[in-house]
């Protein structure tokens, strides 16, 4: 591994130190203070300066993110709320956006993109023939029931790792449990998800699912470019047209910045991955996101360049902008059967330095281009 410069083996390292937790580890923590109180997280930090909180009681999101101190995961003011505290129908199904903070927030299991009400007579219950949906569903008000959170050796190699799982569940309609795996190497630069949705219950149930990965400042600033092998842009807002702001290249905060959102689409590399960067002013600093390009086949771009909010979101999906009602119509919504599931595989991984920017980008653009 490793260990501040040196090549150490676990051995050695431990002839060095009584406690790894000097070094790197897990820590388990209850957040104890104002809208946050009672949330329990999973602290994971590497000795390579990457620190990354699992949030338990959120779904087990991450929330915040840095490296060597350093943030680039967003923080949007609203804080880690309480799942207890989630009004899920409130707002005309948009209070969710009181959820969203961190870096990442996840949208699902059955329902994600705008809200609206759709058919649930496949249920079998007489009193409820349709559901009503607020924005990205209800994931991330189900507190997650706690698997695993440790170090994990194999030989000279370590792995810090949280597991846990979220059932969504009502009586008579949909009972999905997610298991989420959240992975970092010991020494290393990446965080690696991997999520299994499965149906537990004996009906047929649509699902949806969603990554809302949320950067913030210094990493999103004035001169921050995206980067993407992307081959036409299906959809945009209004707002782009209207405000004129390049979905490339980032401006500083402008007040009353609307949202743009816009859904590219991605050009898969030879692995079946999709594969996308930010690369801070300078390029001395970046992140890249890649994923499983046939679990999560679209993708949207979200600016929210705001003064006191300026954060851009990169979000992979299992569905079209349209959302649940047009999936439906379209014959693109995903069915579950009784034990049936869905695999998906992200990675995000911290690029430090001007030769790490620089081999991102290389990798980017050996897939495609992108128009300017």
């Amino acid at each position: 591994m490793n260990i501040f410069g040196r090549e150490l083996s676990a051995r050695a390292l431990r002839e060095r130190t009584g406690d790894l937790e000097s070094v790197a580890g897990v820590r388990q923590v209850e957040l104890a203070n104002g809208t946050e109180r009672g949330v329990r997280a999973v602290e994971l930090r590497t000795a390579a300066g990457l620190e990354v909180d699992v949030l338990v009681d959120r779904a087990m999101d991450l929330g915040a993110a840095r490296f060597r101190g350093v943030p680039f995961g967003w923080r949007s003011g609203n804080g880690f709320r309480h799942p207890g505290l989630h009004e899920h129908n409130d707002e005309d199904g948009l209070s969710w956006l009181r959820a969203l903070d961190g870096l990442l927030v996840s949208g699902g299991l059955d329902h994600t993109l705008f809200g609206g009400e759709v058919d649930a007579s496949g249920y079998g219950y007489p009193p409820r023939q349709t559901v009503r949906h607020g924005l990205h569903g209800r994931l991330t008000a189900v507190p997650g029931r706690l698997l695993e959170a440790g170090e994990v050796w194999d030989g000279d190699h370590c792995v810090l790792r949280v597991r846990g799982e979220m059932v969504q569940a009502t009586s008579f309609g949909e009972h999905l449990r997610l298991t989420r795996t959240v992975e970092v190497d010991f020494d290393g630069l990446e965080i690696r998800l991997r999520d299994v949705v499965d149906n537990l219950g004996f009906e047929r149930t649509p699902h949806m699912f969603l990554y809302h990965l949320n950067f913030g400042w210094p990493l999103v600033e004035e001169g921050t470019e995206f980067l993407a092998p992307i081959s036409g842009t299906l959809w945009q807002s209004d707002s782009v047209r209207e405000q004129g702001v390049s979905y490339r290249h980032l401006p500083a905060p402008r007040p009353g910045f609307v949202e743009q959102v816009f859904e590219h689409r991605l050009v898969p590399d030879r692995d079946g991955r999709h594969r996308v960067a930010l690369v801070g002013p300078g390029g001395g600093f970046g992140v890249e996101v890649a994923w499983d390009s046939a679990a999560m086949p679209h993708f949207f771009e979200w600016q929210n360049l705001r003064s006191g909010q300026y954060a851009v979101g990169l979000e992979p999906s299992t569905h079209h902008v349209a959302g649940d009602a047009a999936a439906r119509d379209d014959g693109s919504m995903i069915w579950l059967e009784h034990g049936e599931s869905r695999t998906y595989t992200t990675s995000l991984r911290v690029l430090d330095g001007v030769d790490a920017t620089a081999a991102a980008r290389a990798r980017i653009r050996a897939v495609a281009d992108q128009p300017e």
